[in-house]
């Protein structure tokens, strides 16, 4: 087991990590100018930033729902994963249903981090008794997952998740991870990130990826205490979807002026590529400062997305916004001209 990482990671998850490679000047990993990047590989134009602003935790509860709804549907923010195991996950896929145009993937959990607001698994937990911890939930954080869960629990768990989405008449536009766990590994292997491939590419729904094959961002990631292994490599090197030039974390700030100005440096500091920029709206309510003890960054989060100001400032930046439909869009064109050449 990777200690370091696993001691970096505490409660956090590995997108807040990420972001502390982002504070500093992202030219430190430009990619080179031979190298194309896996946004220009999807047909985008070369040398322009490709942001995807996302938001997690959708489901997790009626706060969540109601800030990421409306930041969805005012098209302030371009996607959004659920938590099937959450207790607000059926609203979040209603809504999807009916508003089949919007991106909306599933954000795959098997922890659950807060004291008195918690979750069990989807799946029969006699099934996966490595990921209940003694409460009977999942484990409240990446190392503890880890350490008592195994392979073939997390590939039941993440299946069960997933089809219990599309049970519900609901098929995902994308997958990803609940606090990085998903890319813990131990013994020297990369077990659930092996399984979180292998579904993505089963279902054919893509998952948020990084591609290392750019030396400047496997060292940036790896300096941040992300176990990058040579298996590791291997697999993203392996797998067939759509792959991500940037994953970070929108930063945190002590006051809404501090979040808006450091955001703002955030997306300054952005290179050319595809990057994934992800944070956790939520409306404000007293229940939610009873549940999450970042409750003020998330309503914060969504005040600003919210914010005519900084949409101001996003389309003054000169992005190019994109979401995981148009990606997959991009991606099955890109291999229909590769098989007719």
């Amino acid at each position: 087991m990777n200690k370091s990482f696993l001691s970096r990671v505490g409660l956090c998850s590995f997108a807040a990590i990420v972001f502390v490679g982002f504070m500093s000047p992202v030219s430190e990993v430009n990619t080179e100018s031979s190298q194309r990047t896996c946004a220009e590989k999807l047909g985008f134009p070369s040398g322009k930033r490709v942001v995807m602003l996302h938001a997690d935790d959708f489901g997790m509860n009626p706060e969540a729902n109601e800030a990421t709804i409306d930041l969805l549907k005012n098209g302030y923010i371009q996607s959004a994963a659920s938590m099937p195991p959450c207790p607000a996950y059926g609203p979040s896929i209603e809504w999807a249903k009916k508003n089949p145009k919007i991106d909306v993937g599933i954000h795959l959990a098997i922890t659950s981090e807060w004291n008195t607001y918690r979750w069990g698994p989807v799946s029969p937990p006699e099934e996966v008794p490595g990921l209940i911890d003694p409460e009977g939930k999942l484990w409240k954080n990446v190392p503890l997952v880890v350490k008592h869960g195994k392979k073939e629990e997390v590939a039941k768990e993440l299946r069960a998740q997933m089809e219990k989405t599309i049970a519900m008449g609901y098929r995902p536009d994308h997958m990803d991870t609940h606090m990085g766990a998903l890319f813990g590994h131990k013994n020297g292997s990369d077990d659930f990130s092996e399984v979180f491939f292998k579904l993505a590419e089963e279902y054919n729904i893509p998952a948020n990826v990084i591609d290392f094959a750019n030396p400047k961002i496997e060292k940036l990631y790896s300096e941040l205490g992300y176990p990058i292994s040579d298996r590791l490599k291997e697999l993203v090197r392996n797998y067939s979807l759509p792959k991500l030039d940037y994953f970070t974390s929108v930063p945190k700030g002590s006051s809404y002026e501090e979040v808006c100005e450091n955001f703002k440096n955030q997306i300054r500091n952005l290179e050319p590529g595809l990057s994934e920029i992800i944070f956790h709206p939520s409306a404000y309510s007293e229940e939610l400062k009873t549940v999450a003890g970042s409750w003020q960054q998330r309503v914060w989060e969504y005040q600003m997305f919210s914010d005519p100001s900084i949409q101001k400032f996003l389309k003054d930046e000169d992005i190019i916004f994109t979401n995981w439909k148009d990606i997959m869009v991009r991606h099955e064109k890109m291999k229909s001209r590769k098989k007719k050449k």
